[in-house]
């Protein structure tokens, strides 16, 4: 059983809405829900683009309780658009497995901001025979 990251492939995370009149900036840095009522949480970004956070899923198949569990991450700085690349690695800490996410943050009507991701999900199988079936 695993937990299934409640960010569906293409689906977003909203967070704030900037009412600065600077240039609009997307920051990943921190609180963010999305339709389905996961929450995330991320941490400064540092210098190198890196960051840590929190993930709380709201959807999982696994049978155990869902819990709080750590995320890592990288941003990309290229470019002048505002609207980073990054991707993040969530350890689920009440089942055996991983997931990846790839997206980009972007800045949309009236300031609000938006993540588009993509997820990779991986479960542990007891052997390689079972590999075809641990990738979701």
């Amino acid at each position: 059983h695993v937990p299934v990251p409640a960010t569906l492939p293409a689906a977003r995370l909203c967070c704030g809405i900037h009412t600065e009149s600077l240039p609009l900036q997307c920051v990943l840095t921190g609180n963010w829900t999305n339709d389905l009522h996961s929450n995330m949480t991320i941490g400064a970004v540092n210098e190198e683009g890196s960051f840590n956070g929190k993930y709380h899923t709201s959807v999982s198949d696994s049978p155990d309780k869902i819990q709080l569990s750590p995320l890592q991450g990288s941003e990309q700085h290229r470019g002048s658009s505002g609207q980073p690349v990054f991707g993040f690695t969530v350890n689920w800490t009440f089942a055996d497995t991983v997931s990846v996410f790839t997206g980009q943050c972007f800045v949309v009507e009236n300031g609000k901001e938006v993540l588009k991701t993509m997820w990779l999900l991986r479960s542990h199988v007891d052997n390689i025979t079972d590999d075809w079936k641990a990738t979701r």
